[in-house]
């Protein structure tokens, strides 16, 4: 996906304009976590469709020199494209066109890009409208054959009340998570700001993003488990992609040497959040390349 990131400088006036910057970047929920965990030394696969204009072969280029090995299928259309505008607090709002990007069919996937795969990451985009969520379903089976993890981060609530809540929480379900992410507005979206135990009913590890506050694990293990894992706050001027990488982070320990990721131990799992934590960190505070067109 295109993100095409704005930070006005003053307030914004109707009929007029306004200085501040405007950046061209590669973006995307899943793209940014392929990214971020392949900078961690690990390697990532991406599967998706682009659009068959100059943009999707663009894109396509500009992850694969990112160091991510792409599976991509062309499908008639424009490429999805999404305009970021970035308040002063460094807090974002989205407005996305999403062009093909729902297009992927479960025909066109190979199960040979999945049989060397630890984990799937699916954001919930992912799961609500097919073809894609056909797709991500089958891909799902796949990993799951080969013992792999599936995680799925709940990436925003505005399409999630979309579909409606309990449409959003079957589509969520189906995929049968091993590892759900989610922020507060998100999960107070389909369960309610206090009801992030019911998801535990969807997910056995869940995680509840917090922001500069950290975050919480809750586990449905041999005993219930909840665990809050603080972060050091700092002052972000721009927010777009910490989450994404936070989930980087966090898979990258859960699946490191010595791990049962199917059984991690509550040690571990504070381990993968402060992972999760200092991946986002640097997300925040390093560089952000623009795309070239």
């Amino acid at each position: 996906m295109l993100d095409v990131v704005v930070r006005p400088s003053a307030e914004l006036a109707t009929g007029t304009d306004i200085p501040g910057s405007v950046r061209l970047r590669l973006g995307g929920s899943a793209g940014n976590t392929c990214r971020a965990f392949v900078t961690l030394g690990g390697e990532a696969v991406f599967v998706a469709a682009l659009g068959s204009d100059s943009l999707g072969k663009r894109l396509g280029s500009a992850m694969r020199d990112a160091g991510v090995t792409t599976h991509l299928v062309r499908v008639p259309g424009p490429t999805a494209r999404l305009a970021a505008l970035v308040a002063p607090t460094g807090e974002r709002s989205f407005v996305t066109e999403r062009g093909v990007a729902d297009s992927l069919s479960p025909g066109a996937l190979r199960p040979r890009w999945f049989a060397r795969a630890d984990a799937l990451h699916l954001p919930a985009y992912s799961l609500l409208h097919p073809p894609l969520s056909e797709a991500s379903l089958r891909a799902a089976s796949i990993v799951r054959a080969h013992n792999g993890l599936v995680s799925v981060d709940l990436a925003s609530r505005a399409p999630l009340l979309a579909v409606g809540v309990d449409a959003g929480l079957r589509a969520v379900r189906a995929s049968a998570p091993d590892i759900l992410f989610a922020n507060r507005d998100e999960m107070a979206a389909l369960v309610g700001a206090r009801g992030a135990r019911k998801l535990l009913d969807v997910a056995p590890i869940v995680v509840i993003k917090l922001g500069s506050a950290g975050c919480r694990v809750l586990w449905r293990g041999p005993s219930a488990l909840e665990i809050e894992v603080a972060t050091k706050p700092f002052k972000a001027t721009d927010t777009t992609g910490a989450g994404d990488a936070f989930d980087a982070g966090f898979l990258f320990s859960l699946l490191g040497v010595g791990v049962d990721r199917h059984n991690p131990s509550a040690a571990q799992l504070r381990k993968a959040a402060l992972a999760g934590h200092r991946a986002a960190a640097r997300a925040l505070s390093g560089p952000r390349p623009e795309l070239a067109l």
